[in-house]
Order: structure tokens, then sequence, then C-alpha cells
């Protein structure tokens, strides 16, 4: 992500919390590449501002209301389909995984109802493993970037950084395929990731604005050749893809405002409701489908844990403290799983940086470790006998069902084994049952914690499509409702009840969301009487795992080396100016320049974003006209429009071209200077800038503090940020602030005075936060 940083920016300077990346490497690893798919890419930035060129103004000019209306008609009709698509994958991914674990679960039930115990465990095991190394095969070789959940991979496009393939036809396809598999293998991994991730490539690939080689070249499709409005589809992308996966359509809506977008307002507000709302009545109508009982193992399409808890609900003050407890254990246990995850993938890289041969081994290995695990402690729990007033049949025999029987005598179940040897939305689902009090044994519950705590934090990292929305929920709800046996009858409310709460707090001290977490729990429980210990339960939860360190979802996106830009700026950046982290050289063109320059400075600076000034005798003095971009200057090279003499071209430019010629192009095609061959004469020849250069870019002045200039880098969603000279008899233009020049890594390795008062002041703010516990 070099965009006019100039040479000595693109020097190594040591990170103060290294990345994924391994000491060896050569170049900064959190501002020019990132690790996507455990795979180095050079990573770039986008242009979320509009080029106001004289071909922008133009176009729309020449606009009238039939063009203004397929522009609107065009952004509705994609946020339909965007929501359409979305709940069908969704739905096919659900309908996927419960009928292949389905069939897994019926005949290891089989076999260990004949007594076949060793032959169970193989067949278990072999099934889990095949699902896995198939997951891990197609995305190792066919697309690593589908790996993990994708939602910090799309939280940071939507930040304004994109990471090569990310959202590419071959990476939707891993992505289903794969995350199918995965879930399935019985992997401690969830579908909710991978589903924003699927719904984020969807509305990108729609929004890609047509294709050559498929001839889609309709052109209501050109109005979305730019990346501003592809960031809006995106967000409504990421939104559907909660509302499929849990069938939470404003929690869904929420999420993409709190956790994902960077940018936001009214209109998009709009779209992404409209878009969850047609994947929650396309939902709606499928499960109807799933009623007549021709989804096989499915059901009746529940879709997770809807209607889970219905009840009514009656607590008192005195369960309010029990409460606040689960908040406080959620924090510390949250910021804990955050810190080991973070360890396990920094760990985790060095073999997946190998070669794919070490990933799928890596991977096999979870697996296989997985299933001994899974198929082993149940045999730890000792059986009880079935309930005489069971809401089901007991034991259950086959797939779901609160009571497995797994080895026990009949009349008897495995209450570890309803848990463990069960898909995790069954688990879930037993977990947050109600009228279930007397089920699971205090060291069931225990066992399952630990078991589900570490399983995930392991299985998260491999090769494959993998969630972490699940697995935090079964956690959470292992341990909440622990703590609602262990205070039995001295609370008025039911173990089932204490499961979703812990769920809750879990949720809140490792993801750090409450209002979309909030929403997402009651449209998962049915049951707005929870909303005030919910609210309670994670605005407790994220304070206390807030002293500790950061959401997951930024720790691995600083982990793989995303220039992620926080919302407020670190208070040493109001000790700098702009002109502190600007340095030289400055690369620039002048309004009528050289084609020979042109090409010479392409070809030997990856620059983005290039000044271009008026001298006399095309002004009175030097001055500021614009902001040229690499893009368009290569659309402009390719024309071969030259000019024999340095004239200014006027309005024979809008003969030559249209605003097509600028416009954004989609996945892979982007033009390369090398690939433009000129002759000696052409190379002696003139281009006028003014035309396409983007006369009103943002400046700021020199003496600006740093902080104040991210706050508006961010809120506009700016690629360049010129900075102009104080006083006026200096240059027309200092130079060009990019996202690098506000990465910490960056600043203090310019100034590393400021290391040692940035220690002091956590020295002295440490006390403070001590004493708050």
């Amino acid at each position: 992500m070099s965009d006019n940083a100039p040479p000595d920016q693109n020097q190594d300077h040591e990170s103060l919390t290294i990345p994924l990346l391994s000491h060896e490497r050569s170049f900064n690893s959190t501002s020019q590449v990132a690790i996507v798919g455990a795979n180095v890419c050079p990573i770039e930035s986008l242009d979320y501002e509009i080029a106001e060129n004289d071909f922008f103004k133009q176009d729309w000019r020449t606009r009238g209301k039939i063009q203004i209306f397929q522009y609107i008609f065009m952004k509705w009709l994609l946020c339909f389909l965007i929501g359409a698509i979305v709940s069908l994958v969704g739905f096919c991914n659900n309908l996927a995984v419960e009928n292949i674990a389905g069939v897994k679960f019926v005949v290891t039930s089989n076999m260990m109802l004949a007594r076949r115990y060793g032959m169970a465990f193989l067949v278990f095991s072999l099934s889990n493993l095949v699902l896995t190394l198939f997951a891990a095969i197609i995305t190792a070789y066919i697309s690593p970037a589908a790996a993990g959940s994708g939602i910090p991979e799309v939280k940071a496009y939507l930040n304004g950084v994109d990471a090569p393939g990310i959202f590419s036809l071959r990476t939707l396809i891993v992505k289903i395929v794969g995350s199918i598999s995965a879930v399935s293998s019985s992997l401690l991994v969830g579908k909710a990731g991978p589903m924003v991730h699927t719904g984020a490539c969807v509305a990108s690939l729609l929004g890609q604005g047509g294709s050559r080689r498929y001839g889609l070249t309709w052109k209501w499709l050109r109005f979305f050749k730019n990346d501003r409005d592809r960031r809006d589809l995106v967000t409504c992308g990421s939104a559907a893809g909660i509302a499929a996966a849990f069938r939470a359509p404003v929690g869904g809506v929420l999420f993409a405002l709190e956790e994902m977008a960077s940018w936001w307002r009214s209109a998009l507000l709009w779209r992404a409701f409209f878009t969850t709302a047609v994947v929650a009545i396309i939902l709606r109508a499928l499960i109807d489908v799933c009623l007549s009982g021709k989804c096989g193992l499915f059901g009746k399409g529940g879709l997770i844990m809807f209607d889970a808890y219905s009840a009514n609900v009656s607590y008192h003050l005195a369960d309010v403290p029990p409460v606040l407890v689960l908040g406080v254990i959620g924090g510390i246990l949250g910021s804990l799983y955050n810190s080991l995850l973070d360890k396990v993938l920094r760990v985790y890289n060095l073999i997946n940086e190998r070669c794919a041969v070490y990933k799928i081994f890596l991977a096999c290995s979870i697996s296989i470790f997985t299933s001994c695990l899974l198929f082993g402690l149940p045999w730890l729990a000792s059986c009880q006998p079935c309930p005489l007033d069971a809401s089901e049949a007991c034991p259950t025999i086959g797939r779901s069902g609160n009571y497995k029987k797994f080895q026990c005598p009949p009349g008897h179940y495995n209450d570890l084994a309803s848990l463990i040897f069960n898909t995790n939305d069954d688990a879930i689902r037993n977990l947050f049952s109600k009228n279930t009090d007397s089920e699971f044994q205090n060291s069931t519950m225990i066992i399952f914690f630990v078991t589900c705590f570490f399983l995930s934090i392991v299985s998260y990292g491999i090769v494959a499509p993998a969630g972490l929305f699940v697995p935090v929920i079964v956690t959470g709800a292992s341990y909440g409702r622990f703590v609602g046996m262990l205070l039995g009858p001295h609370t008025n409310l039911n173990h089932g009840l204490y499961a979703v709460l812990g769920a809750a707090s879990f949720l809140g001290g490792s993801m750090r969301m409450t209002v979309s977490l909030c929403v997402i729990i009651l449209e998962l429980t049915n049951n707005l009487l929870l909303l005030p210990l919910i609210m309670m339960v994670l605005l407790i939860s994220k304070t206390v795992a807030d002293a500790f360190n950061g959401n997951i979802y930024d720790l691995i996106m600083k982990a793989k080396g995303f220039p992620y830009l926080e919302t407020h700026a670190e208070p040493y950046m109001r000790q700098l100016t702009v002109g502190d982290v600007v340095s030289g050289p400055l690369q620039l063109f002048h309004g009528i320049e050289k084609v020979g320059n042109i090409v010479h400075i392409l070809k030997t600076t990856r620059h983005h974003g290039f000044p271009v000034i008026d001298e006399p005798p095309h002004s009175e003095s030097p001055i500021l006209y614009g902001l040229i971009l690499r893009a368009h200057l290569i659309a402009l090279l390719k024309k071969r429009v030259f000019l024999c003499t340095p004239v200014r071209i006027g309005v024979d430019a809008f003969r030559h071209f249209s605003a097509e010629d600028f416009a954004k192009k989609g996945l892979g095609n982007v033009d390369k200077i090398e690939d433009i061959e000129l002759a000696d004469e052409e190379m002696e020849m003139f281009l006028d800038l003014h035309p396409f250069t983007n006369a009103s870019p943002y400046t700021v002045v020199e003496t600006m503090s740093l902080a104040k200039a991210l706050i508006l880098f961010r809120q506009v969603g700016l690629r360049h940020l010129l900075v102009i000279p104080k006083i006026s008899n200096r240059a027309p233009v200092v130079g060009i602030l990019t996202r690098h020049d506000f990465m910490p890594e960056h600043i203090l390795g310019l100034h590393p005075l400021l290391i040692r008062s940035r220690w002091k002041r956590l020295r002295l703010r440490l006390p403070r936060l001590l004493k708050l516990f």
C-alpha cells in the first residue's frame, strides 16, 4: 500500500507489535503487505473519494431523469439480489450441514447401539478426517483467502484496505463448500463468520459493473464501477450474512453498523435493512417447505436455536448480583480467549507459511485430536436415569435430542454425549432448553466448558473456512449454565436462562459488541423479556475485557498486517503535526507534462496519486491545481491522445474520452504501465492533465495536528490527503498523507522518543486501572 509513500517510508521499521509475518521479511508488514490465507500479499487502499475531474462533472451534467432512475433502481435491485442469494446460500448451508453431520451421527449411533464401539470410533473419526481434509485441500490449493472467518478481511475492506482475492468467485465457492465441510466434520468452528464473508463476496461480484469476459455488459451496470458504491453493497452483504446465519435481520443491520462499517449514512441504513428483510422473508418461506418433512435430517428447519427459549421470565432484585458476576467472568474469560487465540495464530503461521502440505497436515492433526476428544470424553461421564417427565424420547438414538444414549443401558442417557457427540447448533439448543434443570451434572458442564474453550482456539487457525460466533456461544452457554447449577434453588432463573446470559457475556468479552449482540441474542431466543439482563451482561463484560486487550477481530487484523485506521487517535498523535510525518522527495506533475516523464515516474514508483501543479506561463505563480490518480494516467497513455506542443487540449478531450474510460476496473483487471509500449517519438510528446485532474482534493495545512488529520482521513474515506504549506511563498504542496503515514509503526519509527512517553503514560495509568478491580 505505497500510495505516494517516499522511498524512505518503504524501509522496514521495527514493529512494536510484531505481526504474523516472520522476522526475516524485509518490508513493513503493517503497511505494504498483509497475510491473506497465510500468503503474504501486497495491499492497496481504496478510492472512496470521488475524483471530481471535468469528465465526472460532464457525466453528471448530461444525466437525465432516466439515468438517475436507472441508478437508484439498480441499487435497490442489487440489494434485493444480495438478500435473495445470501438467504438461499444460508439455507442450503444449514441444510447440508445438518444432513451430512446427521448421517454421520446416525451411522455411529447405530454401531454404538450394537456395541461395536471400535468400529463406531473408526467411522466417526474417518468421516471427520475426510471432511476436514476436503475443506483443507480446496482452501489451500484453490483459494487460501477463504481460510478463517473472513470478517477481519471484510472489516478491513470497509475501512479502505483492499487485499487481493478476498472477493473473487473462487473464494466465494470455496467459502461455501469449505464451510459446509468443516462444520460437518465436528470441528468446533461456526458458519456465521463465513456467511458474512459469503455475503460480502456476493455483493462485490454483483457490484463489479458487468463483465466483458462473460458478456455482461449491460449499460445499467456501469454506474457501480467505483469503490464507493461497491463499499455500500459489501456493507449490505455483510449484514445479510449475519441475518442468514442467525435469522436475525435487525441484528444483521446493527452488526454491520457497529462492527463492520467505518462509514455510514441514512440511505445505506435503509438499503441494509431492506436487504436483511429480504433474507428473513425468503428464509421463512424455505423453512415452511421443511415443515412438510422434505428436508431430510434437517427436520423442521429451525436454523440455529430460534425459539429455543420462549417461556415467560420472572426475575427479582436478588437475581441481579449473579448476573453481574456472569458479566465479570465473561469479560475476563473473553480477554483471555482473545489473548490465547492471538498467540496460537502466530504459532500456526510458522507452519502455514511453509507450503500447502504443512497446512493440510495441521488441519488433519486437529481433526484427529478433536475426534478422539469428542468420542472419548463421554466415557468419563456416568449414565443418568431418564426423567419420568421428559418432554421428548429418552434415551435418544440418532442425531439430535437432549438425551443421548451413547454407551448407556436402556432407560439411561449420557449427559456429556448430549452436548459433545452432537452438532454445535444442537448443543446450544440443549443448553438453552427450558425445564431441563436436572439434566446435566456439574462435572459435565466443567468438562464441556474446558473442551469447548480450548478446541475452539486450536481449531480456528487451520486452513479452512471457520467462524468464531458459534464456538463462543457454545463456550459461554456452558459456563453460564454451570453458574446457574451452582446457585441452584437460590435463584429464580432457570439454568437455560443462565446459559443464554453466559453466552452473551462471553460474546461481549471476546467480540466487544453491545447493541448488535443484544439484538441478535433476542432474535435467537425470541424473548424480549431478556432485554434488561442481556444489556447488563454485555455492558459489564465489554467494560471488563477492554481493560486487558482489544476485540478478537481487531487482534486478528493487526496480526495479519492490515493497516486498519481506528476510530480514535492515539494521544501521542496530538503532539505531532502532519508536517512531522510527511517526508520527501515528492513526485509531482505539471499541468502539461511530457509523456516520457509520466512513463518514467510511473515505472520507477508505486505511488497511486500525484499532485498536479501549474507554473508560469500557465499561471501567474506556482499553484496546486489538483491530484491525478495512477489509473487515470494509464488510461490516458493507452488512448495515446498526445499533443505535439505543450498547449491545453480544450474541449477536444470530450471527443476522445468518456467517463467510462476512467471507471474502476473489476477484480483482476487492473491495467499496468508495463503493458503499454510507446514509440520514441511518442515519448517526446505532451499530455494535458488538466481535464483529468481532481481539481478539488482534500488538503490540510502542515501545522494541523496528526490526530485531527486522522479523523478527517477516516471519516471521509480518503486515500490521499495533500499537505500544503502554511506560508504562501513556499512550494504549493509539501507532501501527501496516505494510510501508511497514520500507522503507529511508521510514526514511532520516525519519532522513537514517543515510545518512552507512551510507556510512561501507561505506567501512570496502570495503578488507576487496578483500583477499579
